[in-house]
């Protein structure tokens, strides 16, 4: 069983999607640290995530990069989202994606274009999202036990053009598959978004199995 946990930022979706794979006994792959990861090093080497061929240098990290601290900084976020923008570099990622989707078991893969471009035969599809305030007012949290000096606002207006960006761009964009489910977790907990995706987990597997 392949499930597919796309959306934004701070939406709930990376912890989501880990939840799901203990519960249902499968791998667990978050892709946007691929992404992260590549932005990390264009930006460790100085380089511009703008530019095709700095953004594409930067695909072949070495794996030590996956656990650097700065992985899930807002700075980092921002170079991820820049550098996904080249078709290129997500092409280069793309077979790796599809390799982590194709075990012989399933997996659970989170992102922004899983259901759609990566596993678009997932039999189960979620569309993970919450109001800007909301990821911002997490995302904020998150910061502050880092010890991360950022404000609300600072981080509100990152998300907003992290959103569009995201949103706008010609590859992959980020938006639900037509056969998504979307999951608003706005005013949900992170327990009851997590029991929520579970119930709707096997709804769907109960209705295809019908």
């Amino acid at each position: 069983m392949i499930i597919a946990v796309d959306g934004p930022t701070a939406s709930g979706k990376g912890t989501i999607a880990r939840a799901l794979a203990e519960h249902f006994g499968l791998p667990h792959l978050d892709t946007g640290l691929l992404y992260r990861a590549v932005g990390r090093q264009v930006q460790k080497s100085g380089g511009n995530p703008d530019d095709l061929g700095d953004a594409l240098a930067a695909t072949a990290f070495p794996e030590s990069v996956l656990d650097d601290p700065e992985l899930r900084s807002e700075d980092v976020g921002g170079y991820a989202s820049r550098v996904s923008v080249h078709p290129a570099v997500r092409q280069m990622l793309y077979e790796r994606q599809r390799q982590f989707a194709m075990q012989p078991d399933g997996a659970v893969l989170d992102g922004r274009d899983i259901g759609s471009v990566i596993a678009p035969e997932a039999e189960v599809k979620l569309f993970v999202t919450a109001s800007v305030e909301a990821r911002a007012a997490r995302r904020f949290a998150e910061m502050q036990a880092r010890g991360q000096p950022h404000t609300l606002e600072d981080i509100t207006e990152h998300l907003r053009r992290r959103d569009e960006r995201d949103s706008a761009r010609a590859e992959a964009p980020l938006r639900a598959a037509p056969d998504a489910v979307v999951l608003d977790t706005s005013t949900l907990t992170a327990q009851e978004a997590i029991a929520r995706a579970i119930a709707l987990v096997k709804e769907r597997t109960a209705s295809s199995a019908n």
